[in-house]
């Protein structure tokens, strides 16, 4: 009977998996809150939606800067080590925020905090997928693909219920009570999944060091069981992106999320040029929750051959969903529903990248390599708000809505080239063995 369980109910069976999945999903709220949040409370307090928006852009380019940095450290030192000041500081720096909001402080103080909201803020989606394949190690089942897409989709809850909360702190409470309650998120759901001790991957400085080629550093066994890793962090320690393929994925990552950010301000000129802005807000959360749907589904799949061939096959489906909204975006009916629809692929792209990170990045790397692909999204939904924007003002909603299909038809290539290098690799390997 137990092998007949849905698999999202077994991943809950293992010790702590509940608690810290959980309490990661709260600490990772200010996500779907912060960069409209500041927005909002810059506009309505100080009238300004220049400053707004490079308020916002501040906060997330300093957090895309800093979170291979963060990753590093978690993997080298412990999640909770380093962790717990980061996350205190980052509370400090939100409060301090809205405070001198409220006070109409000079902008200039506004963006040096925004910028320290950004350096101590930490990808908390790449802390519980690296404790997921630590979890998982031992599980022979193919239950990390379902644990990474269940991840994708709480990310889409995230994202659905963050920006309505912030809406509706801003005009029913106050302008800055959006960002009070990221803040107390960020403590309670963060000092709980750091207290939880038992399924904290191990730090490479407290592993026994002994002597091994870089060609055994995989962390993954014949099997598709992560390993532990086996090195002492102050030796031979390298970046993830030297590993076969990852260069290529983060820049996959980068090209493609634009479309997001893209789709936001598009759908948002949309319907204001209609008179139509109290929709925006359900136009954006049914792409989500397309999404979410997509999790659901892809999680309860046990997948076959390439992860990169699944990578490329999304994102093919994507460019073409990005094309029917352009071709049924005048009406709003038809748009919600291509979003559901188109949605559906979004969060199996971020799972597969994810799975693809876990199979090549040694078990030393595993945070910082799941990391890069959070700034890679965060530098391309940045690059995207701004190219939409550009396409607004010369083209208008239209021309904005071009723009999702147009980036994201570019990441295809470089997912075929990704796909053809993995199997090249595959053929030396198997021609070495067969040697």
């Amino acid at each position: 009977m137990a092998a007949a369980k849905s698999p999202f109910l077994r991943l809950f069976t293992y010790p702590g998996a509940a608690g810290f999945c959980l309490s990661a999903v709260l600490a990772r709220l200010p996500l779907g809150m912060m960069g409209l949040g500041i927005v909002l409370a810059l506009n309505n307090i100080y009238d300004n939606w220049t400053s707004a928006g490079l308020m916002s852009a501040v906060y997330t380019l300093c957090a895309a800067l800093v979170t291979p940095f963060y990753a590093r450290l978690f993997d080298r030192f412990g999640q909770r080590r380093v962790g717990v000041t980061a996350l205190l500081v980052q509370a400090l720096a939100i409060l301090g925020f809205a405070v001198g909001a409220m006070r109409r402080v000079p902008l200039g103080v506004l963006f040096v905090l925004a910028a320290l909201m950004g350096l101590t803020q930490f990808a908390f989606g790449a802390l519980v997928r690296t404790r997921w394949a630590w979890v998982l190690r031992d599980d022979k089942t193919n239950l990390l693909n379902t644990a990474y897409a269940l991840e994708s989709g709480l990310d889409e809850c995230v994202f659905i219920l963050g920006p309505i909360l912030s809406a509706y702190l801003a005009t029913s409470v106050s302008p800055v009570s959006q960002l009070y309650l990221p803040a107390l998120a960020l403590l309670v759901g963060g000092l709980t999944f750091f207290a939880m001790r038992s399924t904290e991957p191990p730090a490479v400085v407290r592993m026994e060091a002994v002597s091994q080629s870089a060609a055994d550093h995989s962390p993954v066994d014949a099997h598709g069981d992560v390993l532990p890793s086996d090195t002492d962090g102050h030796q031979g320690s390298r970046s993830a992106l030297v590993y076969p393929g990852i260069l290529l994925l983060v820049v996959i990552f980068v090209v493609f999320n634009m479309s997001f950010s893209a789709v936001d301000v598009s759908v948002t000129a949309l319907t204001k040029s209609m008179g139509r802005e109290g929709a925006v807000g359900l136009q954006l959360a049914l792409f989500a929750l397309g999404s979410l749907c997509g999790a659901l589904i892809f999680g309860s799949v046990k997948l076959k051959g390439s992860r990169w061939r699944y990578l490329t096959t999304f994102l093919v489906l994507l460019t073409l969903g990005y094309v029917v909204f352009r071709l049924v975006m005048d009406n709003l009916v038809l748009l919600g529903l291509a979003e559901v629809l188109t949605g559906l692929c979004v969060s199996p792209i971020f799972a597969t990248g994810n799975l693809i990170v876990r199979e090549n990045v040694d078990a030393r790397a595993l945070t910082e390599g799941l990391s890069w692909l959070s700034t890679g999204g965060s530098i391309g939904t940045s690059l995207g708000s701004t190219l939409a924007g550009v396409a607004l003002d010369q083209f208008g909603p239209h021309g904005g809505m071009t723009i999702p299909a147009v980036v994201t038809c570019c990441a295809v290539p470089l997912a075929l080239l990704g796909w053809a290098r993995s199997r090249r690799r595959g053929m030396v390997v198997e021609k070495t063995e067969n040697a």
